[in-house]
């Protein structure tokens, strides 16, 4: 959809915002170098907040020299990856500095921390980052994106669709938005402005 929207508005480069439940690496790592610059919340999958212990945002990445420091300032290290590995996640780790950590009780349940590291986490480290540096970026784009869903929810009913098969709900669909960006420059231009720049 990004690559669609950069082509359809002829520039070079695009932002596109999304909320967490798009994030996926594997897409983030496909825009890279397309022009489609992604800014996705990272999905906070691990439950050890509810729990009260360490999440993998309590640990630093230095890129330079590949490694985790951990809230008792230690570093995790990558693990040799094994001969037979079939995956492109690598783990950090420091057994001898879990085995006296006074931390370790608000760190893991199990006997060592082992962190994963995808092999191009780097790439989303990136997007996090230029994220991070746009604050209200997440905010405008709920404003912007929420309430068209909202109003076609509403002019819909409480129904369902009412075709059958992919391609007809897809006309359907196109409809309602064609009904809806009319509406919208009717809002913004007025009657009598918007027919004069139909007819001419």
């Amino acid at each position: 959809m990004g690559r669609k929207a950069r082509d359809a508005i002829e520039c070079e480069e695009v932002t596109v915002l999304a909320d967490r439940g798009y994030y996926s690496g594997e897409e983030v790592l496909a825009c890279e170098e397309t022009g489609v610059l992604p800014r996705v919340p990272k999905t906070l999958t691990s439950g050890n907040d509810k729990r009260g212990l360490f999440t993998i945002r309590d640990f630093i990445y230095d890129p330079e020299n590949d490694h985790y420091t951990c809230p008792a300032s230690e570093r995790l290290t990558k693990g040799k990856a094994r001969s037979d590995r079939h995956d492109n996640i690598d783990q950090y780790r420091n057994l001898t500095a879990c085995s006296t950590c006074t931390l370790k009780r608000r760190c893991t349940p199990t006997k060592h921390k082992r962190l994963k590291r995808w092999e191009h986490e780097g790439v989303l480290d990136k997007m996090q980052a230029a994220l991070d540096r746009m604050p209200g970026a997440m905010t405008i784009r709920r404003q912007t994106v929420e309430h068209p869903f909202g109003t076609l929810k509403a002019w819909m009913g409480s129904t369902h669709f009412l075709t059958r098969t992919l391609e007809k709900v897809k006309t359907e669909m196109s409809l309602q938005v064609l009904a809806y960006n009319i509406k919208r420059m009717l809002n913004i231009f007025r009657i009598k402005p918007l027919m004069e720049a139909i007819a001419a």
